[in-house]
């Protein structure tokens, strides 16, 4: 295969991330479970328009980037539930697996330039990887928060999960952080989270 091909045949494999269903529900669907690539979509533009929180000065097409490819992985290694401590164990390994494996359509500098933005946002060294890791973990607290805690009530989440699990907000965005914590606490208000 020439490079083209190989560039679409890993387009057409990213297909698959439509049908990874996350735990968080679309509101305006009424209901229907959000896919990783919807979440994808909505993270990377929710970056593009909150850059000005970042606490430092970031490459948005870097963080642009890296929020398009961070979950492409969960075509074969799923989506685990963030507060799911026992699945989350073995979920590094088999991401990495995944990405070997999806890189790998490619050719070695394109495969090389993607995997390297990829690896950045796992290691959450740079600025722009802190506030990559800062919209991913926002996003999913904001969807929450507008679904009357959908999944936090379905799973009997607590104050003090939510925060141990978010906490990595603050260090990219404390203006989201802030935020964050005032929907924290108004779910504890009206018992969307348990207050311990």
């Amino acid at each position: 295969m020439d490079r083209l091909d190989k560039q679409l045949a890993l387009v057409f494999e990213l297909d698959k991330l439509k049908s990874v269903l996350r735990r968080t529900k679309v509101k305006s669907a009424q209901g229907r479970l959000e896919n990783t690539a919807e979440h994808s979509w909505h993270v990377a533009t929710m970056a593009l328009l909150c850059e000005e929180h970042a606490d430092e000065p970031v490459n948005i097409n870097t963080v642009i980037k890296m929020l398009l490819l961070h979950d492409i992985v969960e075509i074969d290694a799923g989506d685990t539930f963030v507060y799911d401590a026992v699945a989350s164990q073995s979920q590094q390994q088999k991401e990495l697996e995944a990405a070997d494996r999806l890189f790998g359509y490619l050719e070695p500098e394109q495969r090389a330039e993607l995997r390297a933005i990829w690896d950045e946002f796992e290691q959450a060294q740079s600025a722009e990887a802190r506030f990559a890791k800062a919209m991913d973990r926002f996003i999913p607290l904001l969807m929450n928060f507008n679904n009357s805690g959908q999944s936090w009530v379905e799973h009997g989440i607590s104050r003090s999960q939510v925060i141990a699990i978010n906490g990595r907000i603050e260090k990219g965005s404390r203006a989201l952080w802030t935020k964050a914590l005032n929907i924290i606490e108004t779910s504890v208000e009206n018992g969307w989270l348990k207050p311990e």
